[in-house]
């Protein structure tokens, strides 16, 4: 009988505990802007850029517009755990969600398995951009060239950060 107290003091916390509402993408993306090729500044640990066998450094993705308003996808690294340092590639599709206005893309490199790609940040010139998912496990900081100066990092963080994002193992592009 005294497990009926414990068991609805458990019921009752977890009717109270609510998760953290999504993080906010920007008003819009402008497509044709955001194409071209970005560079990874920052990102948190991936199972498919971090693992024992590979580490992917000098990041690079690549968007171009494609037919029927789908998004060419291609994300090439170094793998540096390999004394050769081949470049690996991957080639994928995105499309914009409905009502988002461009902030949010499904992407996939996979079919028929899409992932989120939240525009959390962008700079007004597309000089940067802060990508998430709404989960909050994944975060890159892109820019347009291979490093982006302390004071545009900071802000792209500050974003990151003022969205919940833990950037504790925050990997910086080297």
């Amino acid at each position: 009988m005294t497990r009926w107290p414990f068991l609805a003091l458990f019921l009752l916390a977890a009717c109270g505990s609510q998760p953290p509402a999504p993080p906010t993408t920007v008003a819009s993306v402008d497509l044709a802007r955001y194409s071209g090729r970005w560079h990874e500044v920052a990102r948190l640990p991936q199972r498919f850029q971090d693992s024992s066998s590979l580490r992917c450094e000098e990041v690079t993705a690549t968007y171009q517009p494609a037919a029927g308003g789908e998004i060419s996808v291609l994300n090439e690294c170094v793998n540096a755990l390999d004394p050769a340092r081949p470049r690996r590639m991957a080639l994928g599709s995105a499309y914009p969600v409905a009502g988002s206005q461009n902030a949010r893309l499904k992407v996939t490199f996979f079919w028929p398995f899409y992932g989120d790609y939240w525009v959390l940040g962008l700079d007004p010139d597309y000089r940067w951009a802060v990508v998430g998912t709404p989960d909050r496990r994944n975060l890159w900081i892109l820019s347009r060239t291979p490093e982006l100066p302390p004071a545009e990092m900071e802000r792209a963080l500050g974003i990151a950060r003022a969205q919940g994002y833990d950037l504790s193992g925050l990997i910086r592009a080297r």
